[in-house]
């Protein structure tokens, strides 16, 4: 057994290297091409086809403060808070579909999805189109002053 294993580790690059240096056999491979058919005594050029002008991403155009009747998260931590809520804002710029991706706390997150969902967006377009578009948005509430 330990003659077998070391005589596969011996020829093991020896295979190897003779394996690199092979010709390549030949493959049957298939092509496929889009062709505009010939039309007699004209030239053929092929012009670019554009697929998209472009995709522009939504932007906030009105936001709402948070607010919070109580204070002791700030009060208990003394720290500022990030919440992330993912969202998709429609082709109107209206936040649908919202959920809390990073929490700061149940209170807090309640808060900020009712303030969230009276913000307005200039809608994501595609092609000029406007399109719903997936989105996370992060806000980040400072601590307020003691």
């Amino acid at each position: 057994m330990r003659k077998a294993l070391l005589a596969t580790l011996v020829l093991s690059p020896v295979l190897l290297h003779a394996q690199a240096n092979s010709p390549a056999q030949p493959q049957n491979t298939l092509e496929s091409r889009l062709a505009a058919p010939a039309v007699p005594g004209t030239a053929t050029t092929t012009k670019a086809f554009r697929v998209s002008t472009g995709v522009a991403i939504p932007k906030l155009i009105h936001s709402v403060s948070v607010s919070s009747d109580n204070t002791w998260p700030w009060a208990v931590t003394g720290v500022n808070k990030t919440v992330v809520v993912g969202m998709i804002v429609d082709a109107s710029g209206v936040p649908t579909d919202m959920k809390i991706v990073r929490s700061a706390g149940p209170e807090i997150d309640k808060n900020v999805l009712a303030a969230v969902a009276q913000y307005r967006f200039k809608p994501g377009t595609v092609s000029n189109q406007p399109t719903a578009f997936p989105l996370n948005l992060e806000i980040n509430l400072l601590s307020p002053a003691r």
